[in-house]
């Protein structure tokens, strides 16, 4: 086989985007506003700019050479034991993680956190996931364990299990899946039995469950959906359990095996890394979160953030792919650019082709790192703003965005990892370049914690619905509040302008339209509800980008850096912004030609 030596495999090389997340952090969602609440008085902006700069460096050092062999040697299941090994260094990377306090840092100090937004939370995973997803993923499911028990958790579960939890001492997962209860969590048959101590015995069988077992910490503290006697049918039915896999002692510290179990490793397309487990509960000691019957209500407490940061997926895994991509493009010489001399050869990245390609990447990782952070933000204000009201407003806007946050970006963050291939060529189907595991990584992110069509669903049957359909509404009248300065901005920004009023314009004729056939026909509602939501993440990226372009106007001067957020927001609305009015007649298009074959008529004929 002959192989191009301009053609050869290029390392990782993640480089943490420090000056884009502080740009996002201080012009978009106005960190130091926020830093200016009561519960936020440390997290001034220099002290995260610190936080963030030495996390960038955790990242870069430890966890990106680690990304590829994390790939190529997985983790690997020990049938005779039950017990799972991950990758070479990944013990020793989480050992360092823990050590450094990284993943306490967004909660509360109480149970020994470091009290920082959520905001900070999410700049900080996107730097950890875009550096090794598949690593990722550990301490983002015991994020999401922490919040859940920090709401609704008893004093004593909060006492035996969060300080290690926060520390990440121990790991956490969440077990809803079933291999007959997908995204119908109500069809889930696991049960808890009560034992005359005040604990449960839990019995069943879940599937799907990430890190569910490893060897990174001597206890994984699982979150168990599972029904008690005479529960109601359905996900009225449903408790939550903490299920240890080692039973505490007395002293707080890992006792006896719990009757917990892993039965195999599903073999995936991608995140190899990831150990993801068939678990088996074979009466294993379990204890009540919360009432009874209220499981459901209580893991959508984790559910919610854990949405967001799939959504954080996309940005994370585009902007690694992005990056590796413009590399690529500036080293590999191929073709000769226009108005070269006869017989030259240039970088593939002077080719107009190329040029938009990387322009596409870039502006669509920028809109997703906008929409991700505001949402963020609104999170962090609906716990903590000052008012009431505020809280209430950013509580909805919250509401909205996940459903939105998580499907359009990782939808986008798949795109841009196959446009990434594709600057590559015919050597980036070679899995030596490294580029295919961007791909193959990102394309769960679209299905686990809610499929996007379920995220859809979600948007315009309650989402729309919210306080009467006001709450949408509002999120409109924002996405109209910049016109009066982008007018103000003149000619240079007249583009963005013209194109987001268009934009709009369509998307609110769409909500329109959706909000009254879900009075009349909600069959008409549902038909529409994949194109909506990606018409919603279209407009609401042209608007955060407009938003960036205005900032970097006003401070400009002569920073090429600036200059250049204004040339990719123009892009981005010039160019990829109409398409979203061209979604229009999909959302509308209502049922009927969707529902016209029948089942057997779709078949292949």
């Amino acid at each position: 086989m002959i192989r191009l030596s301009s053609a050869r495999a290029h390392p990782a090389g993640y480089s943490p985007p420090i000056a884009d997340i502080q740009f996002v952090l201080e012009h978009l969602v106005n960190l130091p506003g926020l830093s200016k609440l009561s519960s936020f008085g440390h997290a001034d902006p220099e002290t995260v700019q610190g936080v963030l700069g030495e996390f960038g460096r955790f990242v870069t050092e430890v966890l990106v050479p680690l990304d590829r062999i994390g790939d190529l040697a997985g983790s690997r299941f020990h049938p005779s034991t039950g017990q799972v090994t991950t990758p070479p260094g990944w013990c020793s990377a989480y050992g360092k993680y823990v050590e450094a306090g990284w993943g306490s840092v967004p909660f509360p100090a109480e149970h020994g956190g470091g009290g920082f937004p959520w905001l900070v939370a999410i700049a900080m995973q996107e730097m950890l996931t875009s550096a090794n997803m598949a690593f990722a993923l550990c301490p983002m499911l015991t994020q999401g364990a922490i919040d859940m028990l920090v709401h609704h958790g008893s004093p004593e579960q909060q006492e035996r299990y969060l300080r290690k939890m926060v520390s990440g001492e121990w790991t956490a997962t969440m077990n809803l899946t079933e291999s007959q209860a997908g995204s119908d969590v109500g069809a889930l048959t696991s049960k808890a039995v009560p034992a005359q101590d005040g604990s449960w015995q839990i019995t069943g069988q879940k599937i799907f469950i990430t890190y569910g077992e490893h060897d990174l910490t001597d206890n994984i503290v699982h979150l168990v959906l599972a029904r008690v006697p005479g529960a109601p049918a359905g996900s009225k039915g449903i408790s939550c359990f903490l299920v240890p896999k080692n039973v505490l002692n007395a002293d707080g510290s890992s006792g006896e095996r719990n009757a917990v179990r892993c039965l195999s490793l599903e073999h995936k397309l991608g995140i190899h890394a990831s150990p993801t487990c068939v678990l088996d509960f074979d009466g294993a000691v379990g204890y009540l979160v919360g009432e009874a019957n209220a499981g459901m209500r209580y893991m959508f407490t984790m559910m919610n953030n854990a949405r967001l940061s799939v959504g954080l997926q996309g940005l994370a895994v585009g902007e690694a792919s992005y990056q590796q991509a413009w590399r690529y493009a500036t080293e590999r010489l191929q073709g000769r650019p226009v108005g070269s001399p006869s017989g030259a050869s240039g970088a593939i990245v002077d080719h107009a082709d190329i040029r938009r390609t990387l322009l596409t990447m870039r502006s669509l990782n920028e809109a997703m790192r906008g929409l991700i952070y505001l949402n963020a933000y609104a999170i962090d204000l609906a716990h903590h703003a000052d008012s009431q009201e505020e809280r209430a407003e950013n509580q909805e806007l919250a509401e909205v965005l996940t459903p939105i946050s998580k499907a359009w970006c990782t939808e986008v963050g798949a795109e841009v990892a196959s446009l990434a291939l594709q600057v590559h060529g015919g050597v980036g189907y070679i899995e030596e370049t490294g580029i295919a595991q961007r791909s193959r990584d990102v394309r769960i992110a679209s299905i686990y914690e809610g499929t996007n069509g379920i995220q859809a669903i979600d948007l315009v049957s309650r989402k729309l619905g919210l306080r009467g359909g006001q709450a949408i509404e509002a999120l409109l009248c924002q996405l109209d509040s910049t016109d009066g300065q982008l007018a103000e901005a003149g000619q240079p920004l007249a583009s963005i302008r013209s194109n987001l009023t268009k934009a709009v314009a369509e998307l609110r004729e769409a909500t329109h339209w959706l909000v009254e056939q879900s009075r009349l026909d909600p069959s008409q509602t549902l038909a529409g509800a994949t194109p909506y939501l990606r018409q919603c993440g279209i407009v609401i990226g042209g608007w955060v980008l407009a938003r960036q372009a205005l900032a970097a106007v006003a401070g400009a001067g002569n920073d090429e850096r600036l200059a250049a957020k204004v040339t990719t927001a123009r892009f981005y609305c010039e160019q990829l912004l109409p398409h979203a009015a061209a979604l229009t007649p999909s959302v509308c298009g209502g049922a009927g030609v969707i529902f016209e074959l029948t089942a057997s008529q779709l078949a292949s004929s």
